[in-house]
C-alpha cells in the first residue's frame, strides 16, 4: 500500500480523489488548513470507505510546517497536490493573494518532494489554462493564451513551474488539467461545501432551487454561443476523482514517456450555462429563479475538451452524464439542509 499525500484533501475534488483512491488500494493522509473547506468531510468519506484519514491541518505557505509532514511521514510514495485558491471572481478583485497562496504553496510541496526523493507528483491545473481559445474542443497541444483570470494566471504558473522544477531533479509529474467538476459522489456522503456565496455554477443552482439563496444570475446571455451564455464543459466530480489515482498509477509503474505530461479532463461536450439550469429543472423538478446579468470579469467565453489523450493512455473513461451530475448535485442539497 503506498502512501499517498492528498493537499487540499478536505476539499471538493481532494475528498472525492482520496474515496477513489482508498478504493484502489493506497493508503492516504491529508494536509489541509481547512481555510477554504470543511474538516466534516473527511466523515463522510469514512462512511463510504470505512477508513479514517489523517487530516494535517497546516498551511502549507509556512515550508517548515510543510516539512514537519515530510519529516513524520518518510515513506510518502506520491503527492497530488489540489490545494489553492480557486475562484474566479475573487482572483480578480484580490490577485496578490492568489499569486501568493497557490504559487507559494506549491514550490514548498515541490522542495519537500525533491528533499525526500518523493518521486511522484500529480497536479492540479484547470482549463482557464487555454484562456479564451480561437477553437473548440481543446486538446493539449492547443496554445495557450493570456489568462482571464488571475486565478488562471496562477494555474498557468503553476504548470511552468512543475515543468521546469521536474526538469532538473528525479521527480516525474502529471498536470491535469480539468474542465467543470460538478455534482457528488452517489452515495450522497460528500460532496460540494461551498463557503460563503457559491462562486461556481452548481452550488449557486441549488442553493438558489432549496432557498438558501433568493435569486441567482446568469452572467451575460450575449456571448457569440447557441444562446448567449458561456458554454462550459461539466464533468462529474467522481470521474475526475479516478483520473488522478489512474494518472498515479501511470507514474508509479513507470509508464510515462517524460517527465512532465498533460492531459485534459473533460467530457469533450460543450453545455451552456442555460442548458444546464434546463437540466437541472428536468431532473429536479424545480423550477429555478434567475436572472440575466451582465457580463462578469474574468469569464472565458467557451470552452470544451478534447479527451481522447486521456482514453488512450490512462484509460479514463467518463462514466457520468449531464443528468448524474444534476442529480447528484441536488441530493447532496437536499442532504445538507
Amino acid at each position: 500500500m503506498s502512501k499517498i499525500l492528498v493537499t487540499g484533501g478536505c476539499g471538493y475534488i481532494g475528498s472525492h480523489t482520496i474515496v477513489d483512491l482508498l478504493q484502489n488500494g493506497y493508503d492516504v493522509i491529508s494536509a489541509d488548513n481547512n481555510s477554504r473547506s470543511n474538516p466534516s468531510i473527511l466523515k463522510g468519506v469514512e462512511k463510504i470507505t470505512g477508513k479514517s484519514i489523517k487530516n494535517y491541518h497546516v498551511d502549507l505557505c509556512i515550508f517548515d510546517d510543510t516539512h514537519a509532514i515530510f519529516q513524520e511521514n518518510p515513506d510518502i510514495a506520491g503527492v497530488i497536490h489540489f490545494a489553492a485558491y480557486k475562484s474566479v471572481g475573487e482572483s480578480v478583485s484580490n490577485p496578490l493573494m492568489y499569486f501568493e497562496n497557490n504559487n507559494n504553496s506549491l514550490t514548498n510541496i515541490l522542495r519537500c518532494c525533491e528533499e525526500f526523493n518523493v518521486s511522484n507528483f500529480v497536479f492540479s491545473s484547470s482549463c482557464t489554462v487555454y484562456g479564451n481559445p480561437d477553437e473548440t474542443p481543446v486538446t493539449e497541444e492547443t496554445a495557450l493564451k493570456q489568462a482571464e483570470s488571475p486565478y488562471g494566471s496562477t494555474k498557468q504558473m503553476g504548470e511552468q513551474i512543475v515543468q521546469q522544477t521536474v526538469n532538473s531533479n528525479k521527480i516525474q509529474s502529471i498536470l491535469l488539467r480539468y474542465f467543470n467538476p460538478v455534482g457528488a459522489h452517489p452515495s450522497i456522503e460528500i460532496g460540494e461545501i461551498p463557503i460563503g456565496r457559491p462562486a461556481n455554477l452548481v452550488p449557486a443552482i441549488t442553493q438558489t432551487a432549496i432557498g438558501k439563496l433568493p435569486q441567482m444570475q446568469v452572467f451575460g446571455n450575449d456571448y457569440p454561443t447557441r444562446d448567449g451564455s458561456c458554454v462550459r464543459d461539466f464533468i462529474h466530480v467522481s470521474d475526475i476523482a479516478h483520473a488522478h489515482t489512474l494518472a498515479l498509477n501511470y507514474l508509479i509503474e513507470k509508464k510515462n514517456k517524460s517527465n512532465c505530461e498533460v492531459f485534459n479532463l473533460g467530457t469533450g461536450n460543450g453545455y451552456t450555462v442555460l442548458e444546464a439550469i434546463q437540466t437541472f429543472e428536468k431532473v429536479s423538478g424545480q423550477k429555478l429563479n434567475y436572472i440575466i446579468a451582465g457580463r462578469r470579469s474574468g469569464d472565458v467565453i467557451g470552452i470544451y475538451a478534447n479527451n481522447e489523450k486521456a482514453k488512450k493512455i490512462l484509460g479514463w473513461i467518463p462514466k457520468f452524464n449531464l443528468d448524474d451530475m444534476m442529480k447528484t448535485a441536488w441530493e447532496w442539497e437536499l442532504k445538507l439542509k
